[in-house]
């Protein structure tokens, strides 16, 4: 019984073989049609698995520029100003103080670091030279809170900040405007008019979620600024990391009362600060281009569908010439199975090699894009190509199907007496 099995197996596996056979003849006697039949495939995998690298490349791009910003931070921003009719902006208003700053650190205990901060735009002078940059006026602790790290010598201290000391550490932008190939360390900077001692450089981050240069700036004790330079009262913004990330929703409700306490607001009256949530602004972008990735690839996805109908047409026809070819078969002991199985594979092949190079000519896009960009790489994920060439046999075998039935349902009759 087994050896009757085995080769009733055998004789099977033969008849697949010799049919897969005939459906590969039957391509190569044609090879332009055939490789312009696959061509809609080609360009509608290319289509798909490009736009979602693409696509993949922007969610990742966007994400790392949050992440620049710090790990699991909140900002406190103080609200807007009126004047004239003209609402001033964020930060624009006299909202929030240091003692604000002070009771946020010391009063919501996920709070691990914090840093008020004051900014300006000044004149910087040093080594004959002159630039306008960004002066923030910071914490000590603003390295830990934004993730940033020195690549040489130091940040100042809270003794520096407790005497409003005239030190700075320099952004590498900057460092090259004012010094070009010059160690800044220990060199003497004019802001305004007042002599800064650069004690640190930053590390390179370069541009932020707004596109502006973050290399471009000086930190220099809050203190130093609100005394020395912006001659503020009031704080621009507060800086605070948050233990984890799961505590990041409860710390900014702890925030927002503790400050609508502090500024006595009333029940209903709208708050006089705003509060930047690093989370939710990476779930919000994680959210958006995701939905913008799929539809992105639904859109390139419609010249699938039309790779996979130039199939069928071109199977129809290639039914249709060789009616007599398929008569003969039949007559000669060939199955309607063995028929409908010979279609069936000559359709499947002709996406699966479409697919193939589809996926080929995207991974090339990707890397020429990847290799053309600084600051953008697109990302082809083994899903994308995994998908692409199950999407390729499965439009293969939907729409070869019904050419494949219409051959094997061919009356051998008929189809001899076919001229």
């Amino acid at each position: 019984m087994l050896r009757a099995l085995a080769a009733t197996l055998l004789a099977m596996l033969l008849r697949i073989a010799l049919t897969a056979l005939m459906a590969l003849r039957a391509l190569r006697r044609n090879k332009l049609r055939s490789s312009l039949t696959a061509l809609g495939i080609i360009i509608g995998v290319f289509a798909v698995v490009a736009m979602v690298a693409i696509g993949n490349g922007a969610r990742e791009s966007i994400q790392a520029q949050v992440a620049n910003l710090g790990q699991n931070m909140l900002v406190v921003f103080a609200g807007s100003r009126r004047s004239a009719g003209v609402n001033q902006g964020l930060g624009s208003a006299s909202a929030i103080t240091l003692q604000d700053a002070a009771a946020m650190r010391r009063e919501i205990p996920a709070v691990t670091a914090f840093s008020p901060e004051v900014s300006a735009t000044a004149q910087v002078i040093a080594n004959g030279r002159n630039w306008s940059t960004t002066v923030a006026g910071e914490a000590p602790e603003y390295l830990q809170v934004r993730d940033w790290q020195l690549s040489a010598g130091a940040m100042f201290t809270d003794r520096d900040v407790s005497r409003a000391a005239k030190v700075g550490v320099i952004g590498s932008k900057t460092a090259r405007e004012l010094f070009g190939p010059l160690d800044p360390l220990q060199q003497t900077v004019r802001i305004g008019n007042i002599p800064f001692v650069i004690i640190g450089v930053l590390d390179s981050k370069g541009a932020g979620v707004g596109g502006q240069d973050q290399d471009d700036r000086i930190l220099i004790p809050f203190s130093t600024a609100m005394e020395r330079i912006t001659g503020d009262k009031y704080l621009r913004s507060v800086y605070l990391q948050i233990s984890d990330a799961a505590h990041m929703q409860s710390a900014e409700e702890q925030v927002t009362r503790l400050l609508r306490q502090r500024h006595r607001l009333s029940p209903g009256t709208d708050d006089d600060f705003n509060i930047f949530n690093q989370k939710e602004i990476a779930d919000t972008v994680a959210t958006v281009t995701s939905s913008l990735t799929l539809l992105l690839g639904a859109i390139a996805g419609l010249s699938l569908v039309v790779g996979g109908i130039g199939i069928m047409n071109i199977m129809l026809v290639s039914v249709t010439e060789r009616t007599r070819e398929i008569g003969i078969r039949i007559s000669v002991g060939a199955q309607p199975a063995d028929i409908r199985a010979q279609f069936l594979i000559e359709a499947v092949t002709l996406s699966l090699l479409g697919g193939l190079l589809g996926v080929v000519l995207a991974l090339g896009a990707a890397h020429l894009v990847s290799a053309l960009s600084s600051n953008f790489k697109a990302i082809v994920t083994s899903g994308s190509v995994v998908l692409a060439f199950v999407v390729s046999f499965v439009i293969g075998v939907f729409f070869g199907y019904y050419p494949a039935r219409r051959a094997s349902l061919l009356d051998p009759i008929e189809a001899l007496r076919y001229e």
